[in-house]
């Protein structure tokens, strides 16, 4: 999965969803479906206007309403349709859902701290992050693969899946997936093709992708 086929210069964007109440609680939402804020719909107009300019060929999404409706900002300005995938949902994460950060590390201090060491762990009883990878990063690939020469995918979704998936196309070990770091809403990271698959061009960006210029390029 860190390979693809076809054409060069292809482009995946990851983008978060806007702001939920449950953001603004640190609760951990989960496969649970939280609306977006009035501020998380402003996120994704702003947001929107400046992925717009990258002339996007696909817009894939999560079905939950919070990844859903930003994906849906997009769409009203370019015109495209957005394809929903249930496997594109955030970790589901079982007796975790709902609670606070603090409620979590009180309740379940040991299995937070050995996720944060990256352990394979089962979080409330829910799915490791290398299941989530299996079943969001074939979607982003496959909708990729269909992608022209120079093309396009804006990928709509959620923290947790967004940063497996990516280390998932990266070819990267499961346990270094949490040194990507997490995004802040409505912000996203950005996969670029090269000759030896993809690799990472920008992450947790709010403004447009710039070329790297220099000895890196």
């Amino acid at each position: 999965m860190n390979g693809s086929k076809g054409g060069r210069g292809r482009r995946i964007v990851l983008w978060r969803h806007g702001q939920t109440s449950w953001n603004l609680e640190r609760r951990f939402q989960g496969t649970t479906d939280i609306a977006l804020t009035e501020d998380g719909i402003n996120q994704a107009r702003r947001s929107a206007r400046l992925l717009a300019a990258l002339d996007p060929d696909q817009i894939i999404a999560s079905d939950l309403s919070r990844a859903a409706d930003t994906a849906g900002e997009l769409a009203v300005i370019t015109g495209l349709t957005v394809s929903h995938h249930e496997e594109l949902r955030e970790t589901y994460a079982g007796e975790w859902q709902g609670l606070t950060h603090d409620e979590i590390v009180e309740r379940y201090g040991e299995q937070y701290a050995a996720w944060k060491r990256g352990d394979p762990v089962r979080r409330g009883g829910g799915e490791l992050e290398t299941e989530v990878a299996d079943r969001a990063a074939p979607v982003v690939g496959r909708h990729a693969d269909k992608l022209p020469d120079g093309g396009t995918l804006v990928v709509v979704s959620h923290g947790g899946t967004i940063r497996t998936t990516i280390g998932r196309l990266l070819g990267l070990e499961p346990g270094s997936w949490e040194a990507l770091g997490g995004l802040t809403n409505c912000c996203w990271s950005v996969l670029g093709e090269g000759a030896r698959g993809w690799r990472l061009l920008e992450h947790n960006a709010g403004t447009l992708p710039e070329p790297v210029l220099g000895d890196d390029d």
